[in-house]
């Protein structure tokens, strides 16, 4: 079985997220995409994350309708901060029966070169990559790499951030979310 690892701290997950993990698991060899909730990144302040679980929940409430589409909390209990070769060694030894593959944005693949162990990750993984909004195709030294794959996938420019200040400005997001994730929110007054 094909599964197609889908990395990011979904803070919250929106409409833009299952889109394309929707299309992938439709549009492409993959059998299964699994949205992996990030506990902590580098890159992010941890103060403005929801608690691990909650964004899980609301990982959970966005894909459990959908037969192909998976929440994952495997990174939780794995050392921080945690690296994406770590993940992929750890799940290949727990599920040697399934072949992973990563899902980034084409934005990603700018600097994925920056990644520790990149190479291992080539070499073992295939990466597909989706659009994103930009001027012109972004040129990397990976983009006639026999393991990454350009997806055409529709292009979906909302972020959680926009997401987040628009609920604190009293906006309403409520088409941007999936249903389920719109009354968990709105429930426990999320982002306000």
């Amino acid at each position: 079985m094909k599964i197609g690892l889908y990395f990011g701290t979904f803070n919250p997950i929106h409409i833009g997220h299952l889109t394309i993990a929707n299309h992938l698991a439709e549009h492409s060899d993959l059998d299964q995409v699994w949205f992996v909730v990030t506990p902590q990144s580098p890159f992010k302040k941890k103060s403005t994350l929801l608690d691990d679980h909650q964004r899980l929940e609301m990982v959970y409430r966005a894909t459990k309708d959908y037969t192909k589409l998976r929440p994952s909390d495997i990174e939780f209990g794995l050392k921080q901060p945690n690296y994406t070769i770590d993940t992929l060694t750890y799940l290949e030894e727990k599920f040697p029966e399934y072949e992973f593959s990563l899902i980034m944005g084409e934005d990603n693949l700018k600097s994925f070169h920056k990644w520790k162990n990149y190479e291992l990750i080539l070499n073992n993984h295939n990466i597909y990559v989706y659009p994103r909004l930009s001027k012109g195709k972004i040129e990397t030294q990976f983009n006639d790499h026999p393991k990454i794959h350009h997806v055409d996938a529709p292009i979906m420019e909302l972020s959680s951030t926009f997401i987040r200040k628009s609920i604190k400005a009293g906006k309403n997001i409520r088409p941007m979310l999936p249903e389920h994730v719109w009354e968990y929110v709105d429930e426990m007054n999320f982002y306000k």
